[in-house]
């Protein structure tokens, strides 16, 4: 999962960014922020969920909260995903590359009746 974000090209720190790129496709800004805010809690927790699982192959089970030991494999893991893009970056870089699927229930429904 992690080489699917890396291959996004996603800016690693805030950019100034035309308002009109972002509100072209849905025609309101405040709906792409609530679509953007919805899908960087979804990478944040893939990318959370990704983290943990590589995390549990180095945890031992006599851990104590004052025996913590880290080796230097566990602090490259954490490295790897601490130099990614924040999940806002990587959402805002799927939405500007049209790899971003969103759909409002509420303008079906209008469409509908």
């Amino acid at each position: 999962m992690l080489q699917k974000y890396k291959r996004l090209h996603a800016d690693t720190t805030a950019v100034t960014r035309r308002i009109n790129d972002f509100d072209a496709q849905t025609g309101n800004i405040y709906e792409t922020v609530a679509i953007l805010a919805k899908r960087a809690n979804q990478i944040s927790s893939e990318l959370k969920e990704e983290l943990d699982s590589e995390l549990k192959a180095f945890k031992t089970t006599n851990e104590s909260l004052d025996e913590i030991y880290e080796n230097k494999d566990q602090i490259e893991v954490s490295r790897k995903y601490e130099q990614m893009p924040k999940p806002t970056l990587l959402a805002i870089a799927e939405y500007l590359n049209g790899k971003l699927y969103w759909r409002n229930p509420a303008k079906v429904k209008e469409i509908e009746q």
